[in-house]
């Protein structure tokens, strides 16, 4: 029996977030709700909870259900220390401080810190705690990874994949949600759709419908404009022949004027800046740290024009403070930064300082003016926030009032409204929808600049960075080629420990090589190999896109084609390009080096 039941459930607020939404949550399941910033997913949590009242619809719940919630805002009401908030969510007839004590354990938190001096991650950690504790039959979970670093994320993975409860989450980390989800579910142009099936699978099945959509609304517009033009052509409408041709017209008319069409993609454009010297930053010797707390002990790195490279380590580790000694923003204690020429830097703060909360979306990026310069043209701000997908009536609501996504999004707009050839990202990804992030990675590779980014977003790191900075919590660094995957590949446990047990403990293990890591002679075999590869991608991806094209034409779903086989065949081949696109850039690494 369902643990909770929706039925034509419904809500709008200035327009409908969303109409008739059906679903049925069963013990066990692990579900993921996906959709872009704004569609609604937050609220349809909080009618879930029964602290928000749908306009329509009903709900149903199996009796002595406990639900815990873990959302986005931190309640201004909790006090004490950090036991005795998660403690105070426990039922008395659980074994409250075992399980208190061990989860405060696992998430790293000093049970006798006063909760309301904590910083804001600090204290999302400590309600994700508590959440834990409660051991409730439905756990739903907003954003949980943000602010977490990876060690703590991985183990939020072992844990939800170990509990017997039902989950319900929204997060923008799609390793976790490859890693949890059993089920999908989606909010789109108001409807909430559910892909049983994982996430991977949802990826392709998503891209077949939308393209199979977009080629079914081209027929009916093109019918529709075929109607219109014979309307125009001064029919007479009162001859009876002809009046049921007019209220088909009508009727589709009518139809097209329902349909919901999708926001489009954020269009985010770097404007690249001049041409920085090869060497951007060199790294002699640094050392930095707060009183007895060392940041940086001893070290010594070259950055290139083009590299983009991961900072990576637990919280608390030093990679915020690290990157304002690159930047030239904080003093070397001892050693020496130096920068090369013609470095324009363009700076993504995580706690988003560069934003004045009283000041408008559109002021914050016209700078006086009604107008921005993006690659040599002259565009209006109104026209550049659409392509961040802020509407007119949203450029002039104050900073204030956005959500975290949105100022994420706003300040990627202020930034990229001046030309760089370095970025400096802290923290980016949060609160991003995937689409939004998938559009970030792309642009991120394709950008001929520097890039240098602090981020927990393990799938994000493996798309973007060509190399990666570990950090271990007490100033000692190595550098790694790769993103997060090639990091934990290349540390010493990761053959015998699960991905579980090398981020926990290579992050906080004390690290003594400096030198970056030298790439070796390419031998005779890998040398036929790297010659042979190039053909072999170029056959794979021809078959990749054969099998999408097949798999985006709407006859396909009505022929008797094995679908399902199709679908299997694609992501076996996609799987087998990703590897040899991998295996080229190592090998390729190593002949160029």
């Amino acid at each position: 029996m369902a643990l909770v039941s929706l039925n034509d459930v419904a809500l709008a607020y200035d327009e409908p977030l969303f109409t008739a939404v059906q679903l049925q949550i069963e013990p066990g399941e692990r579900l993921c709700l996906l959709g872009r910033n704004g569609a609604g997913k937050s609220s349809l949590f909080r009618i879930i909870t029964g602290e928000l009242k749908p306009d329509n619809g009903t709900l149903h719940w199996q009796p002595q259900t406990r639900v815990a919630l873990l959302t986005q805002e931190v309640p201004g009401d909790l006090s004490g220390t950090i036991r005795d908030v998660v403690a105070a969510a426990v039922p008395e007839h659980k074994t409250g401080p075992p399980i208190v004590d061990i989860v405060l354990s696992k998430m790293q938190l000093p049970p006798d810190a006063d909760f309301g001096t904590l910083s804001v991650g600090m204290k999302r950690r400590a309600l994700l705690a508590r959440a834990l504790a409660t051991e409730p039959d439905l756990l739903l979970l907003d954003e949980p990874t943000n602010h977490l670093d990876i060690a703590a994320i991985v183990w939020l993975e072992e844990f939800l994949l170990k509990r017997r409860g039902a989950l319900l989450f929204i997060t923008h980390d799609r390793a976790l949600t490859r890693r949890l989800a059993t089920r999908i579910l989606e909010i789109d142009r108001g409807r909430l759709f559910n892909w049983s099936c994982d996430y991977p699978t949802y990826l392709q099945r998503r891209e077949a419908q939308l393209e199979a959509e977009q080629a079914k609304q081209g027929t009916f517009d093109h019918r529709l404009r075929e109607e219109e033009a014979w309307l125009r052509q001064g029919v007479k409408a009162r001859r009876t022949r002809n009046e049921g041709r007019v209220r088909a017209l009508l009727r589709m008319r009518e139809e097209r004027r329902h349909v919901r069409e999708g926001l489009g993609g954020v269009r985010l454009k770097i404007q690249q800046g001049d041409k920085s010297s090869k060497r951007v930053i060199d790294v002699q010797d640094l050392s930095f740290g707060f009183d007895d707390t060392p940041i940086v002990d001893g070290f010594t790195t070259e950055i290139l024009r083009g590299d983009k490279i991961c900072l990576l380590g637990p919280n608390g580790a030093g990679k915020t403070t690290f990157l304002r000694l690159l930047l030239g923003e904080l003093e070397p204690q001892s050693g020496r930064i130096k920068h090369g020429l013609r470095l324009q830097v363009a700076y993504f703060d995580q706690m988003r300082a560069q934003l004045d909360e009283e000041k408008t979306v559109f002021d914050s990026v016209a700078n006086g003016s009604d107008r921005v310069d993006v690659d040599g043209k002259t565009k209006h701000v109104f026209a550049y926030l659409q392509d961040f997908l802020f509407t007119k009536q949203q450029a002039m609501n104050k900073v204030a009032v956005l959500s975290g996504g949105e100022r994420n999004r706003l300040l990627l707009a202020k930034l990229f409204a001046t030309p760089a050839n370095v970025l400096a990202l802290d923290e980016p990804t949060n609160d991003l929808d995937a689409e939004t992030l998938d559009v970030l990675e792309a642009m991120l590779v394709t950008f001929s600049g520097t890039v240098l980014v602090v981020s927990h977003d393990r799938t994000f790191l493996d798309n973007v960075a060509t190399g990666t900075i570990a950090f271990d919590g007490s100033g000692k660094m190595k550098e790694y080629i790769g993103g997060y995957s090639d990091w934990l590949r290349q540390q010493p446990a990761a053959s015998s420990s699960s991905p579980k047990q090398s981020a926990n403990t290579q992050l906080s293990a004390s690290s003594s090589p400096r030198a970056r890591v030298r790439p070796r002679k390419l031998s005779y075999k890998e040398g036929r190999e790297l010659d042979e590869l190039p053909d072999r991608i170029d056959h794979l991806e021809t078959e990749v896109q054969t099998l999408q094209d097949a798999l985006a034409l709407p006859e396909t779903y009505t022929n008797g084609t094995d679908v399902a086989a199709a679908q299997k065949q694609l992501s076996a081949s996609e799987e087998e390009l990703t590897a040899a696109m991998t295996r080229w850039e190592e090998l390729e690494q190593v002949r160029s080096a």
